[in-house]
């Protein structure tokens, strides 16, 4: 076991005598890139594999963002444990890692007799897996909190400790946390078969070359079913479960104060309308299973099915601008729990079925995965030279660089706004380009950035932007644009 070398992300050049990992980590989104940062504690060889182009660019990057309390999980569930832990993990981590967190409180609200009688049932939930915040609210109260609420609503279930959060940020902020203690980024590497290696427990033959791993964690995501077969388990299938969202202009987020959440159902937890830490609003999603793990296309039917149910909630929501459209697929399988399994014999963990609360559980299921692995023969020393991530800020609330007299006093680039919408300057931009984990396309810009997210969708500042972006990658503009096309660039706002 040697102590961190650093092979590079960008690429990896295969040698006659392979480098032995203590850990092959497959998926380098928000759990992945969690338990990278958690193992990165400790005097170990880990290699992140992902076989996109950037860190969080899958299901993490297009979700509703919200940090769960945990209030409506199972009882007993593995789910419920992890959100829970993984709630105090990440408020906890987020304001030094630089993580934007608001802790906006959410509104359970019912619309009829029916959903009114649940919400004792829910709240009784919510102290059963240990979360006492929860309390009903009148329907005078409701109205005093949200002015702009339908009419028709009978009361509410406050959550007040339900918040929002970047999902861009989290997953760079963790993956950058492991690089910088020397973690093996490699991108681009999808792995395409398993065998038995005479230096170590496994080889994984990816599309950048093998690597020898002696054990491995699969956190592959919508992926992760595919790669547990390569091991010779067949526990679940992925469903991909579509998810559609609307994204509205920033002039709409005084319409609403709290995550306004619907009673949820057996299958779905709804439609909700939510504020987000850019500044916008946003709703959805919808919820439909489809077969394809590649379906991230907005359909006309499931946006003609948001906007009625915004006009239910919030009439004068759908009379403002949308500024995008996104979809997500999230990870569901025939099972209501995660699917978190240990082999130790094999030295061999499968992180899957991580569904919407795994942005919220992330840290807490890396924690659980290094106790597992320990238990499996994984030596654990401590790092006494451990570096922590400070992120670059995406907040609205909190003081961006263009705002900062001291900063553009140091560096005049922090003056020079490029994205007038999302006022991103070219400083923020030469940063996000140079970074630890540098952005590879303009999707991994606008994760960075927040560049290309406004009101123009990048009509105005794209041609700069892929300039830059052209520039630090040193290739043409059009090589830019065309990797963005074949990226599969959806899914994002």
């Amino acid at each position: 076991m040697a102590a961190g070398r650093n092979h590079g992300h960008r690429a990896m050049s295969v040698s006659t005598t392979p480098v032995r990992y203590d850990v092959a980590i497959v998926g380098a989104g928000v759990v992945g890139a969690a338990l990278a940062r958690a193992l990165a504690h400790y005097r170990l060889d880990v290699v992140l594999l992902e076989a996109g182009d950037d860190v969080g660019a899958g299901t993490s990057k297009a979700n509703t963002a919200i940090l769960h309390t945990g209030f409506d999980t199972k009882p007993g569930s593995l789910e419920s444990r992890l959100v829970r832990r993984g709630y105090a993990l990440l408020s906890a981590y987020g304001p030094v890692a630089g993580i934007p967190i608001e802790r906006i409180g959410a509104l359970l609200v019912a619309w009829d007799a029916e959903q009114l009688g649940r919400l004792p049932e829910i709240a009784a939930n919510a102290r059963a897996v240990g979360y006492t915040g929860a309390r009903l609210i009148s329907l005078a109260e409701l109205t005093r909190f949200e002015p702009h609420l339908a009419p028709g609503a009978l009361g509410a279930l406050a959550i007040p400790d339900e918040g929002i959060v970047c999902p861009f940020t989290t997953p760079l902020a963790f993956a950058t946390e492991a690089v910088m203690n020397g973690t093996t980024l490699v991108l681009g590497a999808a792995v395409t078969a398993r065998a038995p290696g005479s230096l170590a427990t496994h080889v994984l033959q990816t599309t950048r070359g093998a690597i020898h791993a002696d054990h491995v964690v699969n956190a592959a995501g919508l992926g992760s079913d595919e790669i547990d077969r390569l091991f010779g388990h067949q526990t679940f299938t992925i469903t991909p479960r579509r998810g559609e969202l609307i994204v509205y202009d920033k002039l709409a987020r005084p319409l609403v104060n709290h995550v306004l959440l619907p009673v949820p159902t057996a299958r779905t937890k709804g439609v909700l309308v939510s504020p987000t830490v850019f500044g916008n609003v946003i709703l959805g999603p919808t919820a439909e299973d489809v077969d394809d793990k590649r379906a991230t296309g907005s359909t006309p039917a499931g946006l003609l099915r948001l906007v009625e149910q915004g006009r239910r909630l919030v009439p004068a929501l759908v009379a403002e601008e949308v500024t995008a459209i996104y979809v997500g697929l999230r990870a569901a399988t025939e099972h209501s729990d995660y699917e978190i399994r240990f082999h130790p014999a094999e030295r061999y963990v499968c992180v899957g079925g991580i569904r919407s609360t795994g942005l919220t559980a992330s840290m807490a299921i890396a924690e659980y995965v290094v106790e597992g692995l320990q238990h499996a023969g994984l030596r654990l020393e401590a790092r006494v030279d451990h570096r922590p991530a400070s992120m670059p800020n995406l907040s609205e609330r909190t003081e961006r660089p263009y705002q900062s007299a001291d900063a553009i006093a140091r560096d005049a680039a922090y003056g020079e706004i490029v994205c007038h919408c999302e006022r991103v300057t070219r400083g923020e931009i030469r940063d996000a380009l140079t970074s630890v984990i540098p952005a590879p396309t303009l999707g991994g810009l606008r994760r960075r950035t927040r560049t290309l997210l406004g009101r123009c969708q990048g009509f105005y500042c794209g041609p700069t932007v892929a300039a830059l972006l052209a520039e630090a990658l040193g290739c043409a503009i059009a090589d830019v644009l065309g990797i963005e096309a074949g990226s599969g660039a959806k899914g994002e706002t």
